[in-house]
């Protein structure tokens, strides 16, 4: 029998088989499909960190010294290091591997998620982690703080109203063009939403009851980033945007299972649901085909852009989190102060 994965529980001998193999299906079930992603990742890197760095597999529990050096090893550039740097050498191994970008200090939050990661590994093993040792708590405070930068903007620009519009233009009348539409036009209307919760959308999460009286449509989101299962509050699409999904709906015969599909080459609809990864193929073709730079913005610039368009517009940052689903108020707030500094009369004192 193949051992559960270190991010899954540890099988206990208190446990009948059958109940290790619920409380597994439990920690799948309860734990978001992009959480069990990044776990994945994040063993990955972990696991070829120390194989390079100290020529061993993973201890469980981990040891205090591999801990603080994990540490170390991501609270500074390597660029410079000595090339017997035992730090640079594990740091040019990953970068061989494809797990390391550059021997640039890594982000303070990517250190953060993997550090985050491998704690909940020891305490899924029900065994203390060395990340809770008062010396490696401190380490990783002042790593934090060393390596403190302005947060990365996740897309390049806001895809405010006029450059949807823009991409919407060049959707014309294949399937594959309604369905980049109705992609486009709910990700953005709905509150801007992330690339998982559009494509993890089943037909059965849309009530089209309301759309011939009133031209709404409701959305029922399972859960997103900041909501958890069954306390997602429903969502509207109102006028275009519930025109151009209740569209793609009838011309994709989506009558049951993913709501967004892959579209074949010869614009015949698959069964399958489209990846997240398709929906920053998607934004991509779009810029590209509106004139804009492929990078000009991400997947991400769909939220970013309701965000600011609301800001742009006035409407109240109560309103607009309601359909953002924000959890902080300060995080949705950044949206505003942008659009409110470049206001600000006081910028132009200079003349």
């Amino acid at each position: 029998m193949k051992p559960p994965a270190p991010y899954l529980p540890a099988a206990s001998p208190t446990l009948s088989h059958a109940d290790q193999e619920a409380l597994t299906d439990l920690y799948v079930r309860g734990t978001p499909a992009n959480t069990l992603r990044a776990y994945e990742r994040d063993l990955l890197y972990i696991t070829a960190w120390k194989a390079a760095r100290f020529g061993s597999a993973l201890d469980w529990p981990e040891t205090e010294a591999t801990a603080l050096a994990f540490i170390l090893d991501h609270a500074r550039s390597l660029e410079d290091a000595p090339v017997e740097d035992r730090a640079r050498q594990a740091g040019e191994a990953l970068i061989a591997q494809g797990l390391r970008k550059s021997l640039a200090c890594p982000a303070p939050s990517t250190l953060d998620r993997r550090i985050a990661s491998w704690l909940a590994f020891h305490r899924m093993k029900n065994l203390p982690s060395p990340f809770d040792k008062p010396q490696v708590k401190q380490a990783r405070s002042k790593a934090r703080r060393a390596a403190a930068r302005a947060p990365a903007q996740k897309s390049q620009h806001p895809i405010t109203r006029d450059i949807l519009e823009q991409m919407l233009s060049t959707c014309r009348g294949s399937r594959r063009d309604c369905r980049d539409r109705a992609i486009l036009m709910l990700g953005w209307a709905s509150g801007g939403r992330r690339r998982s919760e559009i494509t993890g959308l089943m037909f059965e999460d849309v009530s089209l009851k309301e759309f011939d009286e009133k031209s709404l449509v409701w959305i029922s989101l399972l859960e997103t980033k900041t909501t958890a299962k069954g306390e997602t509050p429903r969502l509207v699409l109102k006028g275009r945007a519930a025109q151009a999904l209740v569209h793609w709906i009838e011309v994709g015969q989506i009558k049951n299972g993913p709501l967004f599909r892959p579209v074949s080459k010869a614009d015949r609809v698959l069964k399958r649901r489209l990846s997240p990864d398709a929906i920053y193929q998607i934004v991509k073709h779009r810029l590209q085909l509106a004139g804009l730079p492929e990078d000009f913005a991400s997947p991400h610039g769909l939220r970013s852009g309701f965000l600011t368009q609301a800001a742009l517009d006035g409407a109240p940052i109560q309103a607009a989190m309601r359909l953002s689903l924000h959890r902080s108020m300060a995080q949705a707030q950044k949206y505003y102060d942008d659009v409110d500094v470049a206001e600000n009369p006081a910028t132009d004192l200079l003349g």
